[in-house]
């Protein structure tokens, strides 16, 4: 792997795509398919050791906690979960405070919470490297999921047409736009115009297609998925928005990922992600979840091989 990313990645914080290059995120990729590869063989390390990470959480998870947990462990560190009741943060005392305590203890922190502005003063107050594990804003680390799944199936990533269908403004919208015009695929977002992502970042994101041969569009027409290679869709209402969920399944309802929609791509070969959780006969039918099982949960466990890379990147001894 190249020893020259290999350095720069060091003590870093992982808080969105938006802060590494093409070529940093190819080398999460890739020690991520090293690391899978040696767990399969029943092969475990010792880069951790010594080391403990403190794992922090306003919002429930299933994956991110595991991945976190299990990562650490493998590589012979101390996870130490810390629960909305666990500490004062941000409400008996500051962030910031919070941040300083924590990395004089911790030699890591995860964030997964609601703002993403608690993780970025974690990681400006604490000295230490800070991962985020998801805020209202982005999902960085279920990204790297994605595309080592995609990796897996098709075997490359540049040049794949990818559609994501339904919110287009949520975290993984964002995350997924830039992490896909940063690797050369062509992007579309297929939503309803009033959930569309931020201007700014979709300018910022054909940048970045730009210059990695790819693109990025938005669409409201369900024939957009056309030749799609990759049809990925997330939950309809997030976390923290349940009062809306009326509302956001009407509006989208005729996006909803199921047997018709996957005809309209004219190709047998594509697949159909989710991040999960999902509500099936919602934005997906059970029948084409239980059809694309194997890639959806692939992509899961993914998850814990790319947070294994992440952590042992910015934080591991060789």
């Amino acid at each position: 792997m190249n020893q020259k990313i290999k350095e720069q990645l060091k003590g870093r914080s992982f808080l969105t795509l938006k802060d590494f290059t093409p070529e940093e995120i190819q080398y999460f990729l890739d020690l991520a398919e090293q690391l899978k590869a040696d767990k399969k063989k029943g092969i475990t390390g010792n880069r951790l050791k010594g080391k403990n990470v403190a794992l922090i959480f306003e919002k429930p998870s299933t994956r991110t906690r595991c991945s976190f947990t299990i990562g650490c462990t493998d590589e012979g560190g101390h996870p130490e979960y810390l629960g909305r009741d666990d500490i004062q943060l941000g409400y008996k005392e500051t962030i910031e405070d919070t941040a300083r305590v924590l990395g004089r203890m911790f030699d890591g922190i995860e964030f997964r919470g609601f703002r993403q502005d608690y993780v970025e003063k974690l990681a400006e107050y604490s000295g230490v490297p800070v991962w985020n594990g998801l805020t209202d804003e982005y999902h960085p680390t279920q990204i790297l999921a994605d595309l080592l799944t995609m990796k897996e199936q098709f075997g490359y990533l540049k040049g794949l047409r990818f559609v994501y269908a339904g919110d287009g403004r949520n975290n993984m919208a964002n995350s997924l736009m830039i992490g896909c015009g940063k690797m050369g695929l062509h992007f579309t977002i297929l939503a309803p115009k009033a959930l569309w992502p931020k201007e700014d970042l979709v300018r910022l994101c054909r940048e970045y297609a730009d210059a990695s041969g790819g693109s990025v569009t938005m669409s409201e027409d369900t024939d957009a998925v056309t030749g799609a290679d990759v049809i990925y869709t997330d939950v309809w209402c997030s976390m923290g928005e349940e009062e809306k969920a009326a509302e956001r399944v009407a509006l989208l309802r005729p996006y909803q990922v199921n047997r018709a929609l996957l005809e309209k791509t004219g190709k047998d070969s594509t697949i159909v992600m989710h991040c999960l959780p999902a509500v099936r006969e919602n934005e997906i039918t059970a029948e084409v979840f239980e059809a694309n099982a194997d890639v959806i949960f692939d992509e899961a466990e993914n998850r814990m091989h790319t947070i294994k890379a992440v952590m042992v990147a910015t934080l591991g001894d060789d």
